[in-house]
């Protein structure tokens, strides 16, 4: 231990109890990790969902008849397998089914766009989509050009029972009106799709660890949405790592407890997917799922219901429940753990949690590239500390300039991480993967930090022109192609702003070729090619771009000039 204090100063702010390092190989795949959680916790309550209680054997067995209905239409091992929902008891089953039967996870956010889905299940290649019928319109206008070949059909009222369930379906499709007209005639119903796997037989599909578990896709300097190849073993180290690193928090919790957590990230996000998914799989917690998080008082109405230990969210939700009139109508204090992440933490919205629940907002740090967790603030911390912590058990972190030379402490750098948590690569794209990864294995984050001498490490700047809007990456290049491509458009520049709500906003600089162009033709024709946090929130014509002398776009200049 002491010989690694010169390498890695932050291990003397490490909590007690917690190990310098983990050991991954445990487990050899996260099938066998979550046929352990299944067996063990068997009769707890994994799910909690609209009123209803799913139990970790129920996962168990559902997920099985699932993972054999997968192999019965003939996919091939490490085929990929996309998931397009939001957080309801089908995605931990689809997530456990695709992976038992040997297949890759590709998590997709619902709220795409055709062009966008299109893309995504042609980069990935997906062979199957598990999709909830409320977006079934979107698939259906791309499925024809994309590899998909199989479509299972989830309801919101899937897993509620027959009578609940058929009222929460009647309610989302008939009242709220929130399931558009769609046609997908070949498409197999979640529950049909289990009956079926019942009567079939699944083979142990035996993942290893460098098997791929699951493509997580990200932006990158380019703009091109990229594949994050995540393997079993590293998706396995780093929920073992956070496990880990939650340790002296969730110790306090009385014995035989189990653990409480809410779900309000999408599991589509890879945080969720391995904190609030896999990590409690392993240690038998159960998670409270909130399928729409931006419905504040019906998610402190559920909250309500509840004795909660861990809460992982994003700046946004924090602040937007901590300012909420029903607040107090939750218990907060059995909150071990308010978990930041996804984008940064701003002070004053530590400062009213903590002020209000008595349990300070821990913020960590972590990409898609990561698994996510690379860095997180010690979790018996009392106070808010405004920086992203230190790194995590097996985790190390240098800081580099631009020819990629370790820059002294003190002085800014790029972050550059490496632990076993780090991806194999993007996704078919080696030319990418070779921008990112230095030769002696670190993965360069894009992001500009510095480093107290207790191996603290805060945020300056960013190193590329993404935008973080409530946690979600948007790429300048992605705006700025499809806006590109509406009749009227010279030329369009996109940059962030600073956000109260989101952290930062989207703003679009258009030049117009066409005089007649407006506002809210602009506004109409992003909403139907970007998904929401995508869409610009401010939009600005102008004669002329900021350019360099060879014609680069300043788009420092423009962000720098409301």
């Amino acid at each position: 231990m002491t010989a690694s204090l010169t390498e890695r100063p932050w291990l003397k702010a490490y909590p007690p109890g917690v190990p310098a390092d983990i050991d991954a190989s445990q487990y050899q795949s996260l099938v066998a990790l979550m046929e352990e959680g299944f067996g063990k916790y068997r009769d707890r309550v994994a799910y909690s969902f609209m009123g209803k209680d799913i139990t970790f054997g129920q996962i168990d067995k559902l997920s099985q008849a699932m993972a054999a209905y997968l192999q019965s239409l003939g996919l091939a091992k490490g085929d990929r397998v996309a998931i397009m929902m939001p957080n309801c008891p089908q995605y931990p089953v689809a997530v456990a089914a695709i992976l038992r039967a040997g297949y890759v996870v590709v998590n997709v956010n619902p709220l795409y766009t055709p062009r966008e889905l299109e893309y995504q299940l042609k980069d990935s290649g997906a062979k199957a989509i598990f999709i909830i019928e409320n977006f079934a319109n979107t698939l259906e206008e791309c499925l024809a050009s994309t590899p998909v070949k199989h479509v299972v059909l989830c309801a919101m009222g899937d897993q509620l029972g027959l009578l609940k369930g058929a009222l929460v379906n009647y309610v989302v499709r008939n009242v709220k009106k929130m399931v558009p007209a769609f046609n997908l005639p070949e498409a197999v119903r979640f529950n049909d799709a289990v009956n079926r796997g019942q009567r079939a037989t699944l083979v142990s599909a035996n993942p290893k660890p460098d098997d791929v578990a699951v493509l997580q896709y990200t932006g990158g300097t380019t703009g091109v949405s990229k594949g994050a190849v995540l393997l079993h073993r590293n998706v396995i180290a780093n929920l073992l790592q956070s496990e880990a690193w939650n340790g002296p928090a969730m110790a306090t919790l009385p014995p035989g407890t189990q653990p409480v957590y809410v779900c309000a990230l999408p599991l589509y996000h890879i945080f969720a997917f391995t904190i609030n998914m896999m990590l409690c799989i392993r240690t038998g917690a159960k998670n409270i799922l909130i399928a729409n998080p931006r419905d504040l008082p019906a998610v402190l109405k559920e909250l309500a219901k509840h004795k909660i230990n861990s809460f992982p969210a994003v700046n946004t939700l924090f602040n937007g429940l901590a300012n909420h009139p029903d607040f107090d109508k939750v218990d907060w204090s059995h909150l071990k753990i308010s978990l930041g992440g996804g984008m940064a933490v701003q002070s004053a919205v530590a400062k009213l949690w903590l002020e209000k629940t008595g349990c300070p907002i821990c913020e960590g740090y972590g990409l898609s590239e990561t698994s996510p967790s690379a860095s997180c603030n010690p979790t018996n911390s009392k106070s808010f500390t405004g920086t992203i912590g230190v790194p995590i058990p097996s985790t190390w972190f240098k800081l580099l300039d631009d020819e990629g030379k370790e820059v002294p402490q003190g002085r800014p750098g790029e972050i550059a991480i490496k632990g076993p948590q780090v991806m194999a690569g993007y996704w078919q794209r080696p030319d990418e993967t070779a921008k990112v990864m230095t030769p002696d294995g670190y993965f360069k984050s894009g992001d500009i930090g510095v480093v107290d001498e207790n191996g603290f490490f805060k945020i300056i700047d960013r190193k590329k022109d993404m935008i973080l809007v409530s946690g979600f990456n948007v790429y300048p290049n992605e705006i700025e192609d499809v806006v590109g491509k509406l009749e009227g458009v010279l030329e369009c520049a996109c940059v962030g702003l600073p956000d109260d709500n989101s952290g930062e906003a989207v703003k679009l600089v258009i030049v117009k070729k066409n005089p007649s162009l407006t506002e809210s033709q602009v506004q109409a024709y992003c909403a139907a090619n970007l998904t929401g946090y995508k869409q610009p929130k401010v939009i600005e014509f102008r004669t002329e771009l900021p350019k360099t002398p060879v014609g680069k776009i300043l788009r420092r200049e423009l962000r720098d000039k409301k």
